[in-house]
């Protein structure tokens, strides 16, 4: 029998495709995020605000700056 954990699924939400404010988009993908899965989100700059908003919905994050106008912050259920 393995012990190990299920790969996670990941869906990846580009919101330097989205004209305006993406925070309607981001939030719908959160709401319809499963517990097995990862949401990476894709942005043109760090999105501090959002992890406050991350923290109080009950999800972890892990940020990488990709390169000069690319951050990408890992999203999962706490």
């Amino acid at each position: 029998m393995s012990s190990e954990m299920p790969e996670r699924e990941t869906r990846e939400l580009d919101v330097r495709e989205i004209e305006g404010e993406p925070f309607g988009e981001i939030v719908a993908a959160l709401d319809t995020l499963c517990e097995h899965e990862t949401l990476v989100l894709v942005n043109s700059f760090e999105p501090v605000p959002l992890y406050d908003v991350l923290e109080q919905r009950g999800f972890t994050y892990k940020t990488s700056q990709e390169g000069s106008e690319e951050w990408h912050v890992r999203i999962t259920h706490a």
